[in-house]
């Protein structure tokens, strides 16, 4: 089959794969914050170690966007997607079979390179198997999908954690993700693009966007903003409430998990007050802003359980930013250049979880004579300042906006 034409069943069984296998990267991605004590005793990490485990993540996942992005248009959903996910499941058996911490923090490189192919691949399913009109919500669905994998592999992975040992855990998820890849080649459909595009087009294509200051802006802010959802709920939280807050280890990762639940309801929430308010970068600043102020009151020690419930819930929809700031990017560029704009501005977005992570670690082990608690509550304070910036980028985007339009 060579082209982007298929028939509706099949384009809604790849579209399935795809958005499975995106759910499938948030449980790798978020299952090392219920093993961190493991981990760490087994590897003896000390928390700059640690940071660098959870950062690497994210350095291989950004790297990978532009090239699988380009593998995705020249062959399709099916190889890129199949390859991709057993190179995720693949990257976590260090854990499970190493003794030296290099091996774990390498693995952890290649999961976030395969886990790069998940969001890009579910892009890529929901447009070739569906019409425009239907892009947005098909795509809101699939992240959906995906945040119930962030959600299982907090709470739910640590409690098959209690029951089996937690390399057992592990390898019944790499298991998983070998199964996905055999799946994912059996049954979605080999589509390939003939098309050739020169290189001089896809040069032109890499200027249009990375000489572009407004979208350039707008990702480094929306970068700065991504520490409630990429920081604090992927790894630090569960260790930062048990902590600082004394809450039980279960409770803890409820708590952190709401950040994901909130988030599934953020990207349609967050599009119908940007298109009742006619403002995109407003609602985003907003979102910042809102995040800021519930960080700033967790790392100041001023919310109950109650009051964490309700904040991080709130913290999870407004997280839903990254869907808007996406989207408005891929409107600062030509129809030729969309793609490649979508793939760069996730890209940059996910790579300040690298900067993030090294920063968190590195500050708790500057801090660590003062004792956890207070080392954690240093750390974490790198958020709130970040999500502030943020809030600060979007209002400077607002005002670049305005003056074009002027």
């Amino acid at each position: 089959m060579t082209g982007e034409t298929i028939s509706r069943r099949t384009g809604w069984l790849m579209w399935l794969i795809a958005s499975i296998f995106y759910a499938y990267q948030y449980v790798l991605r978020v299952m090392p914050s219920v093993m961190l004590e493991d981990i760490t005793r087994q590897f003896g990490m000390s928390a700059s170690m640690l940071g660098q485990f959870s950062g690497v993540y994210y350095v291989g996942y950004s790297l990978a966007h532009i090239p699988l992005g380009i593998a995705l248009d020249k062959y399709g959903p099916r190889k890129v997607v199949s390859i991709c996910a057993a190179l995720s499941a693949i990257g976590a058996l260090p854990i499970v079979f190493a003794e030296h911490c290099a091996y774990p923090i390498i693995g952890r490189a290649i999961t976030g390179i395969g886990s790069s192919a998940a969001i890009l691949g579910a892009f890529k399913a929901t447009r070739m198997a569906f019409d425009e009109r239907h892009f947005t919500k098909m795509l809101g669905f699939s992240v959906a999908i995906g945040i119930l994998g962030a959600i299982y592999g907090g709470s739910p992975v640590g409690r098959m954690c209690k029951i089996l040992s937690y390399k057992s855990v592990v390898g019944i998820i790499a298991a998983a993700g070998i199964v996905l890849a055999l799946v994912a080649y059996a049954v979605m459909p080999n589509v390939e693009n003939r098309t050739d595009n020169t290189n001089d087009s896809a040069i032109s294509n890499l200027r249009e966007v990375i000489f572009n200051p407004k979208l350039i802006a707008l990702c480094v802010s929306a970068g700065l903003m991504v520490g409630p959802l990429e920081g604090f709920a992927d790894i630090w939280g569960p260790r930062f409430l048990t902590r600082v807050y004394k809450l039980e280890t279960s409770s803890a990762s409820y708590c952190s998990s709401l950040i994901f639940i909130g988030m599934a309801l953020g990207a349609p929430i967050l599009t119908f007050i940007a298109e009742k308010i006619r403002d995109y970068i407003k609602t985003i600043a907003f979102s910042g802003a809102t995040m800021f102020a519930i960080f700033a009151l967790l790392v100041g020690d001023r919310l109950n359980y109650a009051g964490m419930i309700a904040g991080f819930f709130a913290a999870g929809i407004c997280s839903g930013y990254q869907t808007l700031a996406i989207y408005k990017a891929s409107t600062y560029v030509g129809e030729n250049s969309v793609t490649l704009a979508t793939a760069v501005t996730n890209m940059i977005i996910m790579t300040f979880g690298y900067f993030l992570h090294s920063s968190i670690g590195m500050i708790v082990d500057a801090t660590a004579p003062l004792g956890e608690a207070l080392a954690l509550r240093c750390g974490v304070a790198t958020i709130p300042a970040a999500l502030l910036m943020g809030a600060i980028g979007f209002a400077i985007v607002g005002r670049m906006e305005r003056r074009g339009r002027g």
